[in-house]
């Protein structure tokens, strides 16, 4: 079946060619953390920030992934794997369209991450560690599910029955409980723009 397929990309428009019509530098930014370190609410200031100093950037967000495109799947290492494979193809893809991504994952293993930086590729992979020990994203726990985890209502919670690794060399790291929200979409931005500006 594979030998039936046969792809384009090398006749379509470019990642380079995509990037000075936008004036940025495509990148994917990994966002990975515990439920209620902070991820999500970074992102989300962070892409507003973004999009006011004229840059095209994406959030790509768990829950939204996973009411859609990854509607079918549960939370079992398995499905969490292909979780993040399909994540991945999408981020390469607004990656080669020159947009900058924001992506806002647990992806609770290194081989998990490891998986999507190969996917994407390495250069274009910056993975942005949300740190803040459980007991605080714990406390902040606005959609109940640590609670839930701790009763048993959720299997496989990460932090709870299911293990966190946490990057042993990221790229960027930003401990949310010693920090405000504005503080850490600050520092974040702070590091990415140097990266994400165009120089031609």
């Amino acid at each position: 079946m594979t030998n039936n397929i046969h792809p384009i990309f090398d006749r379509l428009i470019q990642k380079a060619d995509r990037e000075q019509r936008l004036n940025q530098r495509a990148k994917v930014l990994w966002l990975t953390g515990l439920s209620g370190s902070g991820k999500s609410t970074i992102a989300e200031h962070l892409e507003q920030r973004l999009y006011n100093e004229g840059f095209f950037a994406q959030v790509l967000d768990g829950d939204n992934i996973r009411t859609g495109i990854n509607s079918n799947l549960g939370f079992s290492l398995e499905d969490r794997l292909e979780n993040i494979r399909r994540i991945a193809e999408v981020a390469k893809l607004y990656l080669n369209s020159g947009i900058i991504t924001l992506n806002s994952f647990v992806s609770p293993t290194r081989e998990i991450r490891h998986y999507a930086k190969s996917i994407i590729g390495a250069p274009d992979f910056i993975e942005i560690y949300i740190n803040a020990p459980i007991e605080v994203c714990e406390a902040r726990d606005v959609k109940g599910l640590y609670q839930k985890a701790r009763k048993g209502e959720i299997k496989g919670f990460t932090g709870i029955d299911s293990p966190y690794e946490a990057p042993e060399n990221p790229d960027f790291e930003i401990k949310t409980h010693e920090c405000t929200i504005e503080e850490a979409v600050e520092q974040l931005h702070e590091f990415i723009l140097p990266i994400i500006r165009y120089h031609g």
